[in-house]
């Protein structure tokens, strides 16, 4: 699944290089088997022996021949092993001129979760297809009144559509998690930025405070810790959703892609799916470097206490912080890791920002460097050229002696990401 989320980092406090996020999920591994298939019709002298008792005693030549090539089909059949489900169909293409598919879900705010997906026909779709279907989440709370937010939607929307190539057994679904729902105004211009952005795939809305009601224990204890307060702009619950989507979607899903709103591809989707196969064991979570020395600074105290730390230095050896513009959740895996979800208490958060001296204001991802600095093991280090960061505020803010040691990046850019209102080179 891949995500999306509204982006631009505030830089009135501590402006940050990373945006906010998006996600593709693949389904989860486990389904039930597929129902048995007909059998192939008898043969015309299977027919005609079935037809004819008489003929039971002379039956004509081929027919023993013809029962015993229709027995060994039939044990073929049930010998299968429930394991190998029948490939399913490919979804019907859609037309280049016929508007995008929107399913309408989470109008009622007692919905949740997998409720909101089981209404639009999604939960049940997502286990019979296995992969085959790459789910984007959106997060585009209040970006449906903002024009800026909108023109980058679209532009980012319609960079995923050009370079996205599907398998002929792939399908690619939209999640629109916003509290457009509510309000057919809203809904209404998200569809118009759709149709603008020529995104010709199926779409879901869901609504933003039925989620962010269902994870309000945790979002809560982390805005305390990685938040600037109340009311600022990474104070808010949609920015902390990532921690826990294992909580929220449903068991059928079980991979995660999600991708800040102020991003354009430069290449197809799928490849960045594929890096799940690159995970090592322990690995939940997959993400890039912070480009910017951000957390150079913010772990000042602590690097202070222990000269020679990797902790706030750059790559390839030091420990620089990682970025939430693109994220890999690894779903069944954030499920059952007993090490991740510990880190999820609000007492183990705490112990960590103690143990580290470490106030943030970035939301998701200072949790994400937080938990790296203590354990790397949960993180798959994405290359830099699928978060190439723009951003380079924090050169002109007493950091250009070593600012290129983090923004350097080699190689092809595949995504790029336009965090700080940066503008995103054309292609």
């Amino acid at each position: 699944m891949l995500a999306l989320r509204q982006g631009g980092r505030r830089l009135a406090r501590r402006p940050s290089s990373s945006s906010s996020s998006s996600c593709a999920a693949g389904s989860a591994s486990s389904r039930p088997s597929p129902p048995p298939l007909p059998l192939p019709p008898p043969p015309p002298t299977m027919a005609r022996l079935v037809g004819s008792p008489a003929s039971l005693l002379r039956p004509p030549p081929c027919a023993l021949a013809a029962a015993a090539a229709l027995a060994v089909l039939c044990a073929l059949y049930y010998a299968r092993s429930p394991a190998s489900p029948e490939p399913r169909a490919p979804p019907p293409a859609a037309s280049a001129a016929a508007p995008a598919a929107v399913a309408s879900a989470g109008e009622s705010k007692a919905k949740a979760g997998e409720e909101l997906l089981a209404s639009a026909g999604l939960a049940a779709a997502a286990g019979a297809a296995g992969d085959a279907e790459l789910h984007v989440l959106l997060l585009l709370a209040k970006a449906e009144r903002n024009a800026s937010l909108r023109s980058k939607a679209e532009a980012a929307l319609r960079s995923l559509a050009r370079f996205a190539k599907l398998g002929p057994r792939q399908a690619l679904v939209l999640h629109l998690l916003s509290d457009a729902p509510s309000r057919p105004v809203g809904k209404a211009v998200l569809r118009d930025a759709l149709r603008s952005a020529q995104f010709q795939h199926k779409v879901v809305f869901h609504d933003v405070d039925v989620v962010a009601e269902k994870l309000l224990p945790l979002v809560e204890a982390m805005q305390k810790l990685f938040s600037a307060g109340a009311g600022t702009y990474y104070g808010d619950s949609l920015f902390f959703l990532s921690l826990a989507m294992h909580r929220v979607l449903p068991k059928e899903i079980s991979r995660i892609i999600q991708v800040d709103l102020d991003v354009e591809y430069r290449t197809n989707i799928r490849e960045l799916f594929e890096e799940f196969d690159n995970f090592p064991e322990g690995a939940v979570i997959g993400i890039a470097h912070e480009m910017q020395p951000v957390y150079r600074h913010l772990f000042w105290q602590y690097r202070q206490e222990h000269p020679g730390t990797k902790v706030g230095e750059p790559p390839p050896d030091g420990l620089p912080g990682f970025n939430s513009g693109v994220l890999l959740l690894n779903l069944e895996a954030m499920r059952h890791s007993e090490l991740y979800n510990r880190l999820l208490e609000p007492g183990a958060a705490q112990h960590l920002a103690d143990q580290f001296h470490f106030r943030g204001h970035l939301g998701d991802q200072d949790f994400f460097t937080l938990v790296g600095m203590a354990h790397p093991e949960l993180f798959h280090v994405l290359d830099c050229t699928w978060n190439r960061q723009l951003c380079s505020w924090w050169r002109e803010h007493g950091y250009r002696d070593v600012f290129d040691r983090y923004f350097h990046c080699d190689g092809h850019v595949r995504i790029y990401h336009g965090n700080c209102n940066t503008p995103i080179p054309q292609e």
